[in-house]
């Protein structure tokens, strides 16, 4: 027999273990328009929002948008937009119904009606998840990329937006033409300057429809950088099978989590905002050295282990971590990260080590290493490749930068070591494979890698030392293994 769906007619069935939202939803305004709805956002950004409402203010509620698949809608239109958010720890375990989205639309159904939900008054903050692919920007130039498709159908006819830049741009347009203020747009992708980059995508296309809207949008709106932190692992089948049991209601919208969360953001806003600090959001005029240490000590390690982890067969990153010599490479990759940070007051680097490692350890979360090694050629730059070009600018190795490196470079192969066929999820995988194919040998493999430019910078990539270290890495890798490489002494890969 098929369980019933979550809605709002079965909360008062649920079991009392599961907290549920003090707030009647009915009454709720929506403040907040997310582009980009997945679980990352279900997890983190909406459940501050659900906070603001649970303490009685009712002017942030969520719509949410997917620019591209109906999946999210059809997950949470059938639940009233109610999911559950379930927190792992080990053993320990609870339950919350998040009630903070009202609704999902789907972009490429009708982008008109999403540029006219974000144009209304009490919408206030616009919050994106769209990863870095989605900002459209040309990474050697930072502009926009003229010559993409979606992008050039933005520039021509802005009535039906494609782009998250374009959408931003239309409702915003249409707010100046209406008299309202601009809204805040907060970027919480994993990227270095991230509120700078959608700021600037915004600009150029507004620039190039209306001098006069880039003017406006340039002197009235707000942009500001975030950084955001929390590990939500993919739902599977199994999860939302196990959580129908415990609840006795079917809810495809659920996401897990960890206890750990963390958002801060940049103190500069176009209007109205929730207490974000009573909710735990931190307020800060520099969100720069924050976002260093979240990219290159957490983000780093974990690109590094889903690389070695995958292609040594580990499922998940809690294996990967409980082996020795990975666990032990961990720490050296951090070593080597460390010394190109600036830590911000309040953040003890060391504790900040322990706290990772912890979470890395947390097998309740089951995280997939294969899940986060994709689109690996847009986080590279970002989570090893500046730190390594620090290291190197200071007449300092990289032994431990370089493996990570490798590893990318051998898993664009497609293959784990045990020959098991794996798909490579990456916009540039077909390029990687081309590059792959042609090379004679496993020197020419790592230099054609290294001559893409939308990678590696060419700083970077015409470094001797960095040629060396890594393509000393991806030797060892295809000699030694996984492990065993990142098990060798820092001499051998120096």
């Amino acid at each position: 027999m098929t369980a019933a769906r979550l809605g709002s007619g079965t909360l008062a069935a649920l079991p009392a273990q599961v907290a549920r939202p003090a707030y009647d939803r009915s009454q709720v305004r929506t403040g907040v328009v997310h582009l980009g709805i997945g679980a990352f956002h279900r997890a983190h950004q909406a459940v501050v929002f659900d906070d603001a409402l649970n303490a009685g203010d009712l002017r942030w509620g969520v719509l949410g948008a997917s620019l591209r698949s109906p999946d999210v809608r059809n997950q949470l239109a059938p639940q009233d937009g109610l999911y559950t958010l379930v927190i792992e720890d080990g053993a320990a375990r609870s339950m919350r119904i998040i009630g903070a989205v009202q609704d999902v639309l789907v972009a490429t159904g009708d982008p008109a009606a999403l540029v006219e939900a974000m144009a209304s008054p009490d919408v206030h903050i616009v919050t994106l998840t769209v990863t870095e692919k989605g900002y459209y920007l040309d990474p050697a130039s930072g502009t926009l990329k003229l010559d993409d498709p979606s992008v050039a159908a933005d520039l021509a006819d802005l009535s039906a937006p494609v782009t998250a830049p374009g959408f931003v741009t239309a409702a915003l347009r249409l707010r100046r033409d209406r008299g309202l203020p601009p809204f805040t747009v907060i970027s919480c992708d994993n990227l270095p300057h991230n509120g700078a980059r959608i700021r600037s995508a915004v600009l150029e296309m507004a620039g190039r429809i209306d001098p006069d809207l880039r003017d406006w949008i340039a002197a009235e709106g707000a942009f500001p950088q975030t950084m955001i932190d929390r590990i939500v692992p993919a739902t599977t089948p199994d999860d939302i099978a196990a959580l129908t049991a415990e609840l006795g209601f079917a809810d495809h919208g659920m996401v897990r989590t960890e206890p750990f969360t963390q958002w801060i953001i940049e103190n500069r806003f176009a209007g109205e905002r929730p207490d974000f600090g009573g909710f735990g959001v931190q307020l800060t005029d520099a969100v720069g050295p924050w976002e260093d240490a979240k990219l290159r000590l957490l983000n780093g390690a974990h690109s590094a282990l889903a690389y070695l982890g995958a292609l040594a067969g580990f499922d998940h990153v809690h294996e990967a971590v409980a082996v020795p010599a990975l666990r032990a490479f961990v720490e050296r990759l951090w070593d080597e990260a460390g010394t190109t940070l600036n830590p911000p007051p309040g953040l003890g680097i060391a504790a900040y080590r322990a706290e990772l490692m912890a979470r890395f350890s947390n097998a309740a979360l089951r995280h997939r290493t294969r899940q986060i090694a994709m689109d690996g050629s847009q986080k590279l730059p970002q989570r090893l490749l500046a730190t390594a070009q620090a290291r190197l600018a200071a007449g300092q190795s990289i032994p431990a930068l370089a493996l990570a490196v490798a590893a990318w470079m051998r898993w664009q192969e497609g293959r784990t070591e045990s020959g098991e066929a794996v798909p490579v999820e990456d916009p540039l995988a077909a390029e990687t494979a081309r590059r792959l194919a042609a090379a004679s040998d496993d020197a020419a493999r790592v230099a054609a890698l290294l001559d893409l430019e939308a990678v590696f910078p060419r700083a970077l990539s015409d470094d001797p030392a960095f040629r060396r270290a890594v393509t000393r890495a991806f030797l060892d890798l295809r000699r030694l293994g996984a492990v065993g490489a990142a098990a060798a002494p820092a001499e051998m890969a120096a």
